[in-house]
């Protein structure tokens, strides 16, 4: 771990912008159709669950990073292999968002450019930030957080006063079943985005006041599930079920029908904006935590010569994981949750946690 100190605010801003991140492309619950926000509180709710069990681990080794604490727990022949699946997971998941990113700039703005050199200058820049460290990261997510959050306050007027929004879209309530609506929640939308929150056990070491930490996390996780959730009614009110399921970005959707007085319309700038903030920190976010377990796993000193190194990989990474965008949106939807994101947000901490308890108490 490097020596720095980050606030709980700084913390909060962080985890903010992770959750919103690339979430806010993708029609979250769809298989739930006019029900989906009813997924997305119900995911939320469950995410919460889920930081718990990773906030208890954190208690146990409270200066230790999830690839540090896991040796102590597994021992060092498994501890190190599962420390290294976690950091292939954080490598393969910083991969998809920046692949997430490239796509979506080439389809509406940049539409001559390869896909790569959109992904490159991302990756760029982002390893530029990794490599200055956790409070350079912390520092900038505060001054682009506001930014983001004036952006978003602005769009959501501009949907109301519009008067596109049509309540009637919403009903009925619970058509397809309280059944597919938990399904949708507990088998894809809880791992995206809320589970994805597993990351932070490589930050929370950081936090300068630790005993801020459950409430600063809970609260950010509510924030964006409740800003997720106002995205997913947005879409639905105003391009009825239909449409959100067909479109590729629901949300980009949504921002070319805003026409006010004649003048005001073509705020695509906003999406792009939104998007580009919440990416660039997804992303960061992963390739710090990829970073540094991998600095800790092999005993690497200063881990920022690892960072070059790791964007190049997740650049490549990023250009061959799928051959389209329908394959590589495929994968991410149906494959991944259930077949990468449950074992690594959920059964792995649990038994993490099972003998981390049973470890300190034998020590008691």
């Amino acid at each position: 771990m490097e020596k720095a100190k980050i606030s709980a605010y700084q913390l909060f801003v962080l985890m903010v912008l992770f959750e919103i991140g690339t979430a806010q492309l993708f029609p979250l619950g769809k298989d739930a159709k006019q029900d989906a926000w009813i997924v997305t509180l119900l995911a939320m709710a469950g995410g919460c669950v889920l930081y718990l069990i990773y906030y208890a681990l954190y208690k146990y080794y409270p200066d230790k990073q999830l690839t540090e604490f896991i040796e102590d727990i597994l021992g060092k022949f498994f501890g190190k292999i599962v420390a290294f699946l976690y950091i292939l997971y954080f490598v393969n998941l910083a991969s998809i968002v920046l692949r997430d990113f490239g796509e979506t700039l080439l389809t509406f703005a940049y539409t001559n450019i390869p896909i790569f050199c959109a992904n490159a200058v991302m990756i760029l820049i982002v390893v530029y930030m990794v490599h200055k460290g956790i409070e350079v990261m912390a520092r900038t997510g505060e001054l682009l957080f506001v930014i983001a959050f004036l952006l978003a306050i602005g769009f959501i007027i501009l949907v109301v006063i519009s008067g596109f929004i049509h309540l009637y879209n919403l009903k009925p309530v619970l058509e397809s079943g309280a059944t597919e609506v938990m399904k949708t929640a507990f088998t894809k939308t809880i791992f995206f985005p809320f589970g994805e929150i597993v990351v932070f056990l490589m930050i929370f070491p950081y936090i300068s006041k630790p005993g801020k930490l459950v409430k600063t996390s809970l609260l950010s996780l509510i924030l964006s599930g409740l800003f997720l959730t106002l995205t997913v009614l947005l879409n639905i009110t105003v391009l009825g079920v239909d449409y959100t399921e067909r479109s590729q970005y629901p949300l980009l959707t949504l921002v070319q029908s805003i026409e006010l007085a004649g003048f005001i319309e073509r705020l695509d700038i906003y999406f792009l904006l939104v998007l580009m903030i919440g990416g660039f920190f997804k992303l960061g976010v992963f390739l710090y935590a990829a970073v540094t377990g991998a600095a800790t796993l092999f005993n690497i000193q200063e881990s920022s010569r690892l960072v070059y190194p790791m964007g190049i990989v997740v650049l490549l990474l990023s250009m061959v994981i799928a051959s389209s965008y329908a394959e590589h949106n495929e994968e991410v939807i149906e494959w991944l949750p259930m077949y990468v994101h449950f074992p690594f947000q959920v059964i792995f901490p649990i038994i993490l946690l099972i003998i981390a308890y049973f470890k300190k108490r034998k020590k008691k």
